[in-house]
């Protein structure tokens, strides 16, 4: 199997090949046969610890190479966000219109995520979003149902926010928010 991928180990992989050989002296009637390539322990010990970037665009510095492989990385993230922040599951889209309508949504959560980055650097909270979320994602609200009528049954549902903890009442402070002690009132089975 010359040329394996490597798997779990990629950056090793390159140091071996291997191959499976028919024997049949063998109850399985296989071997397995591998060679060690020393040259690539020299290329090993240069890269240790190196990133390497390789462009086809002579006209970038290092440092515009670097800059747009941070966007790249970023971009890349930013899909992220609507499969773990958003919860949504990758969808084959058959029909353009689907297509534009799952980038529309991706690229609002890319602008949602960069919002909020940029809030959270300009409160002087670090610049990962995550955090925030995982954070201000603790904070629950509470539907208080109350009977008000029998007939037509008709229920008043009253949602409370849960009051946020010491750490996220002083995050939410730091980012100027502030909850609502009571959301909209809403009916069910009716209209009061």
């Amino acid at each position: 199997m010359p040329g394996t991928s490597g798997g779990r180990n990629s950056r090793a992989s390159g140091r071996y090949t291997v191959k499976l050989v028919k024997d049949e002296s063998l109850p399985a009637g296989l071997r397995l046969e591998w060679k060690a390539h020393e040259e690539w322990d020299e290329w090993s010990e240069c890269s240790e610890g190196c990133y390497v970037l390789r462009t086809n665009i002579k006209e970038w510095t290092n440092d515009d190479l670097w800059k747009t492989y941070m966007q790249l990385t970023e971009a890349e993230a930013a899909f992220r966000i609507h499969k773990t922040e958003l919860s949504l599951r990758s969808i084959w889209h058959q029909r353009p219109d689907r297509v534009q309508a799952h980038i529309l949504v991706c690229f609002l959560a890319y602008v949602l995520w960069k919002t909020l980055e940029q809030w959270q650097m300009r409160a002087g909270l670090g610049n990962s979003p995550r955090t925030i979320l995982d954070e201000l994602g603790a904070i629950q609200s509470v539907d208080v149902v109350l009977p008000i009528a029998t007939t037509p049954k008709r229920d008043l549902r009253l949602r409370c926010v849960v009051r946020p903890d010491r750490a996220q009442a002083a995050l939410l402070d730091r980012l100027g928010l502030r909850l609502p002690k009571r959301l909209q009132p809403l009916l069910s089975e009716g209209k009061m």
